[in-house]
């Protein structure tokens, strides 16, 4: 653990400045420890290949100690090795476990994926998201994943064929220039769209905060809400909207839900989330937007958790 001494010196001031305006001193004092925790490995047992007492069992006789997740049943904590470790073990490079942190396994959930399902995954990469949603489905229906950068959607291919998750088909392209004939085509569609990043801040990786801006904040404020329009447009009536990012800051997060709700009113409104986090060191911050909190988890950074929010809405036109 470090000091908060350093953590005032390290993080850009803007930011400093900035967040103190949006959390409570309590709030800002467990957001400066979550930065500073190491966190353990944590990973998803992949479905279309195997099972979470098959991995559980092989980890006991590998000497691999893990915890369950209680809100979900495909998660585990692995406490005595590295992310280069499971790397190198066979349930890894067969595809039967994803390395992912447990905030990024929540907006899947929320979504609650049925088979036969359409999926949109807006902004794919690396495909965590898209991976753990073939998963849950079964490999039954379709997922179209999305993904700007050529090189990053590369990795995503990868990663879609190592898990075996063969519904989904990669479009490498602008997710805000989505193609006409994809028109209220989806079931479902997660945004979990590219951010600032502030939720995945560690003191120890200065590369997650050296390049932070406000003026970046801004800039990716303004495209979200483009990324958020083309959801809307190409979820059919009656589907679901999930919208999360891994930033803390208001303007990527609160005020985004509170533009969409007011300029697509009648089109789109606030669905409750059913998931319990109780326990296992979640540390949710509720937010009221609208006259309603049942819609938003604000997960504030912890010893196991990265920062994220996650909202969802139903389309009723």
């Amino acid at each position: 653990m470090k000091s908060y001494t350093q953590l005032y010196k390290k993080l850009p001031i803007d930011f400093l400045e900035h967040i103190s305006t949006q959390y409570s001193p309590n709030e800002l004092e467990r957001i400066y420890s979550g930065f500073m925790s190491a966190r353990p490995v944590t990973l998803r047992v992949n479905r279309l290949k195997t099972d979470i007492r098959s991995v559980m069992n092989i980890f006991r006789k590998d000497n691999i100690k893990f915890e369950r997740v209680l809100w979900y049943e495909d998660a585990l904590i692995i406490r005595n090795k590295k992310e280069k470790d499971i790397e190198l073990h066979g349930l890894f490079v067969d595809g039967k476990i994803y390395l992912q942190s447990l905030s990024s396994m929540i907006p899947p959930l929320i979504i609650q994926p049925q088979k036969g399902w359409k999926i949109l995954d807006l902004t794919a990469a690396p495909g965590s998201k898209t991976t753990q949603l073939a998963s849950i489905m079964g490999n039954d229906g379709f997922i179209l994943a999305n993904e700007l950068n050529p090189i990053r959607a590369e990795r995503l291919k990868f990663n879609i064929e190592r898990q075996g998750a063969n519904i989904v088909e990669v479009r490498v392209g602008d997710g805000k220039r989505l193609e006409n004939n994809w028109n209220e085509y989806f079931d479902a569609v997660l945004l979990d769209a590219p951010c600032s990043g502030t939720g995945l801040f560690s003191i120890s990786s200065p590369q997650s905060y050296r390049g932070w801006t406000i003026r970046n904040m801004l800039r990716c404020s303004k495209e979200q809400k483009k990324l958020l329009e083309t959801a809307i447009r190409v979820l059919k009536t009656g589907g679901v909207l999930v919208y999360s990012t891994c930033s803390i800051m208001k303007e990527e997060n609160e005020d985004n839900v509170a533009w969409m709700l007011e300029n697509f009113r009648g089109r789109i409104e606030a669905e409750k989330i059913n998931l319990n986090l109780t326990g296992l060191g979640v540390d949710v911050k509720r937010v009221d937007i609208a006259g309603s909190s049942d819609n938003i988890i604000l997960i504030l950074p912890t010893a196991l958790y990265e920062g994220f929010f996650i909202s969802k809405f139903r389309k009723i036109e």
